[in-house]
């Protein structure tokens, strides 16, 4: 990981504060309704594979074949969100770009060179990274499809807790949540078979599981009203922690939980 980047997270508990959370502290206002956070007991060293970089890497491809079947000058497009700023369109927009620019099919690291009429060193130095410049194929429609889907996801996800709050809330919430998910899993392709059995695992009990972080492992948060979390943790712990020999210490791997103020700092006065 980089300094800068360390730094950035190391800050935010800093930095964070309440009014910074507001769209999930109007969720939890809602009487009765929490956030569960399960461990699903495995990792993935992202610094000893090329994995993470590689959707970064799919990304910006994507970003710079369509930017190049668009006119634009591609080599100074890293990301989908410059794209869709030099188009100046919106997400729906996005999206039907993707569908109508970019094919199902992977593509090659020939055929990339081809639409963007490049020269595999000039693609290496300037579009790729040390740990990515070997990989041949790349999903370019399904990484796109994704970054661009999820953000419209979250426009809604604002917008539903910017509205009055009412029945309709939390199982819009809990929908979107398990939309990402899917979209994590089948486009992105992020997840891992642990989180997908917990996602599963968790349907009966909450509005809705995905999994949070990077992926490859790590951790899901599950929206549920209260009454329901001695259930649903005592399920998980039937069904899929004892299955895997975890029994002590569940308290530290899963937990309800709510948004707070994050670290302060106080300063004396003179």
């Amino acid at each position: 990981m980089k300094k800068e980047q360390m730094k950035k997270e190391q800050n935010i508990p800093i930095v964070h504060k309440i009014l910074y959370a507001l769209l999930i502290i109007r969720c939890r206002s809602t009487p009765g309704a929490v956030f569960v956070i399960a461990h699903s007991l495995t990792n993935l060293n992202k610094a000893a594979t090329a994995d993470f970089n590689c959707r970064v890497i799919e990304c910006r491809l994507a970003a710079q074949v369509m930017a190049k079947k668009q006119g634009l000058q591609w080599a100074g497009i890293k990301r989908l969100g410059a794209l869709q700023k030099a188009l100046d369109v919106d997400l729906p927009k996005m999206i039907f770009l993707v569908e109508a620019t970019l094919h199902e099919r992977p593509y090659t690291k020939i055929e990339v060179l081809k639409e963007l009429e490049t020269t595999s060193e000039y693609l290496d130095a300037n579009s790729l990274t040390p740990n990515t410049v070997h990989i041949q194929s790349f999903k370019l429609k399904q990484r796109a499809l994704h970054v661009f889907q999820e953000a419209l996801r979250v426009q809604k996800f604002v917008e539903t807790c910017s509205n009055s709050i009412d029945e309709t809330t939390l199982p819009t919430l809990g929908k979107l949540m398990l939309e990402s998910h899917a979209s994590l899993r089948d486009l992105y392709e992020c997840s891992h078979p642990q989180l997908d059995r917990l996602v599963d695992l968790s349907k009966n009990f909450t509005l809705g599981t995905r999994l949070t972080g990077a992926g490859w492992g790590g951790c899901t948060v599950s929206l549920l009203l209260r009454d329901n979390v001695d259930k649903y943790v005592s399920f998980l712990i039937e069904n899929f922690y004892k299955s895997l020999g975890k029994v002590d210490n569940i308290d530290s791997i899963v937990f309800s939980t709510a948004p707070q103020s994050g670290a302060c700092v106080y300063l004396k006065e003179l």
